[in-house]
Formats: C-alpha cells, sequence, structure tokens
C-alpha cells in the first residue's frame, strides 16, 4: 500500500485514517494535505474506500496506484495550463509595449507628404432636417390592406370567442 503512495508523498503530505465499521467492514481514507492557500482544490480531493480485510488487502493497492497517477496528472497538467498562460499573459505586455512604442514614434514624426495623401475629403455641409411637426388627427395614413386583414381577422376571433361563450353558457343553463 505505501509502495503505491510512494510517488504522491513526493509531491504533498497524505493524512490516512483508518476506521472499523460494523461486523467486518474497514473504512480507508486518504486525504491529501493542501500545501499553500491559493491551491487548486482538486489536487486534495480524497479517497475513500470500504470494504472487508481480504477486500482491502486485493484491491486497495489497484484503487491506490489508479489514485495516485489521477492527482499527478492533474497536477501536471493545471501547472502547464498555468505556465501557458503566464507565457502567454508576458507575450500579450511585450506586444502591447511595442504597439505603443511603434504608435507614438509614428505620431512624433509624420512625413509631411504623407499628411497630405492621407487627408480624407470633407464631406458636403447637409441641410438641418427639419423641425418635427404636432400631428393632426387628420395626418394619419389611410388603412394599409395588411392592417385591414389584421383587423378583421381580430374581429373574427373575438366573434369566435364570443360564440363559445354563449355556448358555455347554454351547456351550463341545460345542466342547471
Amino acid at each position: 500500500m505505501f509502495k503505491e503512495l510512494a510517488p504522491y508523498l513526493r509531491q504533498r503530505a497524505v493524512l490516512l485514517t483508518v476506521t472499523r465499521l460494523e461486523e467486518d467492514q474497514i473504512r480507508v481514507n486518504v486525504i491529501p494535505q493542501k500545501l499553500k492557500d491559493g491551491e487548486n482544490v482538486a489536487l486534495t480531493t480524497p479517497l475513500t474506500v470500504t470494504g472487508t480485510a481480504e477486500e482491502l488487502d486485493r484491491d486497495l493497492p489497484a484503487t491506490l496506484v489508479s489514485f495516485v497517477a489521477s492527482h499527478l496528472q492533474l497536477k501536471n497538467t493545471l501547472d502547464r495550463a498555468q505556465s501557458e498562460m503566464d507565457a502567454a499573459a508576458k507575450a500579450a505586455q511585450a506586444e502591447a509595449r511595442n504597439k505603443s512604442k511603434s504608435t507614438a514614434t509614428t505620431k512624433v514624426a509624420p512625413k509631411p507628404e504623407a499628411a497630405k495623401s492621407a487627408e480624407t475629403p470633407k464631406p458636403a455641409p447637409q441641410a438641418p432636417p427639419e423641425a418635427p411637426k404636432a400631428a393632426s388627427l387628420f395626418d394619419t395614413p389611410a388603412p394599409t390592406p395588411a392592417a385591414t386583414t389584421e383587423a378583421d381577422e381580430e374581429e373574427e376571433i373575438l366573434a369566435e370567442a364570443g360564440r363559445q361563450d354563449e355556448d358555455a353558457d347554454e351547456e351550463f343553463d341545460e345542466a342547471a
């Protein structure tokens, strides 16, 4: 059992608890300890195994090998991701510094020919928009065919709903 835990013990401390449960059942807890405060909590996920002494003797070593391998792989993945993020951040900072330096140098010494060719023609002045007029009752547009059909559809729906209400009232009266 300790041979299987040895690679993990090189990385962090592990708390082992062994408890006797009812009859012949034993519970083994393998609890990895945090190394520092900002550490990912996934690296301290505990393992709990319950079984008879014979089952634990037979299956616990293989379970520990799998547990240790998973935790070490997770640690390596997190370390790799952290180093890639750090490298990307440094590259982005360097690019931003280079970009700000290049824009600062181009602003200081513009070429006169480039300034003339870079000028864009000014748009022709536009007349100011007319002030909005107050709406009048007689200014409403004539109804369009689409608006008429929507109004007709609404009237049909309301009429049909009224007929259904009348039918329901008649059925209610007949039942009474």
